[in-house]
């Protein structure tokens, strides 16, 4: 039941009891790190990504995996915030492993210990029940698109120790209409959500 109150939450964007959560010190100093780039800070007001992280339970000794890190927002935080204590994969397609691996090459004090996998909804992202956390931020409804949602979800159970975290952020469909199988216009209702879980 644990994933479906994280997707609810998220999907929906609630969450009012954010501000009495004691503030992770360690999550804050990789929000606030210098090395992330303009851009992603500028969408912190929007993103809040300490909020998300803590409702999300993470810990710098926890092995994370995020699917499709896309530009790399979340990277840019959790590589050090796990860096020291924590193991972290990246999953991303073949198609976009090289761009990554450039990202990430470019800082190794920063990024030299994140693990990167090939992600597929057929390949296996990390090793079997390895994660204490799995996170995918807007990709629900490029899968859903390609018709494999069903086998992703599959690949982060897979990947998921027992009694692990999967948290999934995706653009709320409105429930008063029909989904869309193919989310062609990028929203996902939440209650389709939490079915693929």
């Amino acid at each position: 039941m644990r994933i479906q109150h994280l997707i609810a939450a998220l999907v929906l964007g609630a969450a009012p009891w954010w501000g009495a959560l004691a503030k992770d010190e360690a999550l804050a100093r990789a929000v606030a790190s210098e090395h992330r780039s303009e851009q992603f800070v500028a969408r912190d007001k929007y993103r809040h990504p300490q909020e998300v992280l803590e409702f999300a339970g993470l810990r710098p000794n926890m092995t994370v995996l995020e699917i499709s890190p896309g530009g790399g927002y979340w990277t840019e935080i959790l590589a050090p915030y796990l860096h020291d204590d924590g193991v972290y994969y990246t999953a991303v397609s073949a198609r976009g492993m090289d761009d990554w691996r450039k990202k990430l090459n470019a800082d190794k004090t920063v990024y030299g210990k994140v693990r990167v996998t090939q992600f597929s909804p057929s390949v296996q992202a990390a090793p079997p029940g390895s994660a204490d956390a799995v996170l995918t931020f807007r990709n629900v409804h490029n899968w859903m698109a390609q018709g494999a949602a069903e086998q992703a979800f599959k690949v982060f159970y897979d990947a998921l120790k027992p009694g692990g975290v999967l948290l999934v952020e995706e653009h709320r469909a409105r429930a008063d209409q029909p989904q869309d199988p193919k989310a062609a216009n990028g929203y996902v209702r939440e209650d389709y959500a939490v079915q693929l879980a």
